[in-house]
């Protein structure tokens, strides 16, 4: 079954870095474009990157650009999203997913893990 695995989350002080971690299984991974999505307390589900699935096509949101970065490994079916200058407007739950689309003005996709927190405090 697909599965989606993400890691690396914590406790940040503001301007600090975390990388995390998707581990993907259960399907092609080279055949999806993935995406970190996240989501603040109180706050709707955001897209925040995506990647293309062969080639280095990706896609960041404006709060996000030039401070993460997308990267994935098709070798090992995993991605990554580095994040730099870490800001408290970036606390929130961070999942990784796979197709996911906006349908009235949600965002839906077929898969989604768990989700890993990022809290950035000082």
């Amino acid at each position: 079954q697909v599965q989606l695995v993400e890691s690396g989350g914590g406790l940040v002080q503001p301007g600090g870095s975390l990388r995390l971690s998707c581990a993907a299984s259960g399907f092609t991974f080279t055949n999806y474009r993935m995406f970190w999505l996240r989501q603040a307390p109180g706050k709707a589900l955001e897209s925040v990157s995506s990647i293309n699935s062969r080639d280095p096509n990706t896609w960041y949101a404006d709060s996000v650009k030039g401070r993460f970065t997308i990267a994935r490994d098709n070798a090992k079916s995993t991605v990554t999203l580095q994040m730099n200058g870490l800001m408290s407007e970036d606390t929130a739950v961070y999942f990784c997913a796979r197709t996911c689309v906006v349908v009235d003005g949600e965002i839906r996709c077929d898969y989604r893990g768990q989700g890993t927190q990022v809290t950035v405090s000082s």
